[in-house]
Formats: C-alpha cells, structure tokens, sequence
C-alpha cells in the first residue's frame, strides 16, 4: 500500500467527537422575550380599553351595567320617532314626537350627548347599584338635579353648541326660542310668570306637557304632547 492510498483510521477519541458533533444542533443566543410580552399585553390593554369607552358611550351600556334602573329608559330611546309607543312607566303614547329621548335619538344624539356625568358621579351611581342603594323606580330628575354635580347651568344642559344654535352657529338664547315660536297663540317661551325650567315642560322618556295649557286653553299642544291637566292623571309609578 503506497503513500497515496492510505487512508487515515480515526482514533476512538476522533470517532466520539465526530459522534458529539453530528447529534447535537447547535444552541443559539436566548433573546429576552418579556419585552415582546409586555407590548402585547399592553396592545391587549389598549384594544379592550378603547373598546369599553366606545360601549361606555352607547345606550346599551347604561342597561347592561345598571340593568335593573334603566331598563324602562332604555326601551324609551329605542322607539322609532313619530310612531305609538310607552312612556317609562309603561303608559302607552299615541306619538313618540313627544318623548325628547326618542327626538334625540332621530337626530343621532345617545345617551351621553345629553347625559354627561362627572367621574364622581359615575362611581357613586356604580357604587349604588352595587350595594342597591338606589330607589327603583328612579325619582323623576329635573334639570337642577342633572347638573347639579357638573356645576353647570340649567340653560347650558339644553341651550350648548351640540344642540341648539342658530344659523350662524352660535349658541341659541332664550330670546331666540322666543323669537322661534313667536308666530304661536300663547308664546311658551315667553317668560310671563318668571322663568321657567326646560325640564317643565320638555320631557326625555314620558310625553312632554305644555305647562300653560293648565291656565291657557289657547296653548298649543305639539303632536304627542300632553296638557297639563292630562299629566296631573297621568298612572306613574311611584
């Protein structure tokens, strides 16, 4: 056997490397992951806390969280607008155009375009709700009672630029209601006994009533309004 063909003959300790080498893959740099985890459980958090405040604006949220108060409102937002329907005691109403709920509904205003609460506020009704310290039926608020824990003016609960407002864009006055329904017999907006409150005539989720009508037989009842003499019948439920 000469130079050129010999063949080299691996040691034991050669063949146990080679073995090692070819049974092993080779073991790569662990990177940190909790970076990674940590952005997605973030993303995660962002999604669903965005997701809630676009529910927590809708009127589903105020039935499905505090189920057991406003239920009644919420079936009164959800009529359709000039059609028959109910009150929030369940009384029927021949025309819907009268519930101011329904009115802002048609015009695409949910239930915080009007009722803005404070973050106090929200927690304390939870808080309520939680322990069922509330009344049920809910008492009847009046505008002095929705404003109350914002500190804002009755007027601005219903006169703000969301609202009502002129042509040219500016925040409609009481003047400018009076100006609105001058052309009527008995002008409702005409402040002839004091002022008066938005809230003692116009009515969210039970028809609203012309309060001159008690006194004025030449008041004009609007079409699913009621006169003062029917509210004073009205069945309520407290």
């Amino acid at each position: 056997m000469n130079e050129d063909t010999k063949k080299e003959v691996p040691t034991s300790q050669q063949t146990e490397t080679v073995e090692a080498t070819e049974g092993t893959t080779p073991k790569r740099p662990r990177g940190k992951r909790w970076p990674m985890i940590a952005g997605v459980v973030v993303a995660v958090l962002v999604v669903a806390g965005a997701g809630l405040f676009v529910w927590h604006e809708q009127p589903s949220f105020c039935a499905a969280i505090c189920h057991t108060p406003m239920d009644e409102y919420l079936a009164t937002y959800d009529q359709e607008m000039g059609q028959p329907g109910i009150d929030k005691w369940g009384n029927e109403v021949t025309n819907t155009a009268g519930l101011m709920a329904v009115v802002h509904k048609d015009s695409d205003v949910a239930c915080m375009g009007c009722h803005v609460p404070t973050l106090s506020e929200q927690v304390g009704e939870g808080i309520a709700w939680l322990t069922g310290d509330y009344y049920y039926p809910l008492d009847e608020a009046d505008l002095a009672w929705l404003v109350e824990p914002s500190g804002r003016s009755e007027d601005s609960f219903c006169l703000n630029e969301a609202c009502h407002t002129n042509a040219d864009g500016s925040v409609m006055t009481r003047e400018d209601l009076a100006a609105l329904t001058a052309d009527q017999a008995r002008n409702p907006h005409v402040s002839q006994h004091g002022e008066a409150s938005c809230s003692d005539c116009h009515k969210a989720h039970r028809a609203s009533v012309n309060a001159c009508s008690e006194c004025h037989s030449d008041a004009e009842i609007p079409e699913g309004w009621m006169t003062a003499k029917d509210e004073k019948k009205l069945p309520r439920a407290y």
